[in-house]
């Protein structure tokens, strides 16, 4: 039965496979609501988009390219989302990290959580010998003037939802029928695209979870959505 930790040492990590963009986004709603009733403990959920764009709180669909026959052409679905920030590409290749957690004392600093996850991509980016860093006034991690991290965060109830979004060796094309965050005067890259040869999503999944743990100060303890069911169960019981 779980039993609410006002430190938060631990958190549990729920690995998926490349999912549908609005399943997740309903399963991170559900996780937040069991979240914010203390019902489950900090889940972290990382796993791959199938291609698709989606709109923040302060998006525009004016910063879509593309037309209806390209996008089915390209089996690309637009979804409008709760987060923060514009317009947005995931698909496979591209790592997602969605960190359902509760901010509590001295965490409770929306600045501070949003660097922390800037920093997770760094340091990761850092294990593959890629030099990131941010850009004064634009969310997400930038390799020079390419942006390469994408950051989109909605926080309610200090419960946090979404997350960021890292580019491994996504198909770069789709970015093009965007104006990704809205940023026309930047571009985009990818990890493949810095080191000059394919990367396996996997191995930077893994150095992700790593970094995570170090920055939030958090082991992440692997879990599947049959547990996750069962913590909810037991801490009704």
């Amino acid at each position: 039965m779980f039993k609410e930790d006002t430190h938060h040492q631990t958190a549990l990590l729920l690995d998926l496979n490349t999912s549908d963009y609005m399943e997740v986004f309903q399963l991170q709603k559900d996780i937040f609501a069991l979240r914010k009733q203390s019902l489950v403990p900090d889940i972290v959920i990382m796993l791959e988009h199938r291609p698709c764009f989606t709109i923040g709180r302060s998006g525009s669909r004016d910063h879509l390219l593309v037309d209806n026959q390209v996008l089915r052409q390209h089996k690309i679905t637009v979804h409008d989302t709760s987060r923060g920030g514009d317009i947005t590409y995931h698909g496979p290749g591209q790592l997602v990290c969605y960190p359902i957690m509760s901010l509590e004392g001295e965490q409770r600093d929306l600045h501070a959580y949003a660097r922390k996850m800037e920093e997770v991509m760094i340091r990761t980016l850092g294990a593959f010998d890629i030099k990131a860093g941010r850009k004064q006034q634009f969310p997400g991690v930038w390799v020079g003037d390419r942006k390469i991290g994408a950051m989109g965060i909605a926080v309610r109830n200090w419960v946090t939802m979404h997350g960021i979004s890292l580019n491994v060796c996504p198909d770069m094309e789709h970015f093009s029928y965007i104006i990704p965050c809205g940023i026309a005067s930047y571009g985009v890259t990818s990890m493949s695209e810095v080191i000059g040869e394919p990367i396996q999503v996997d191995i930077v999944r893994k150095e992700m979870r790593k970094q995570f743990s170090a920055v939030f100060d958090m082991p992440l303890l692997p879990t599947t959505l049959k547990n996750i069911i069962k913590e909810e169960e037991y801490a009704k019981a």
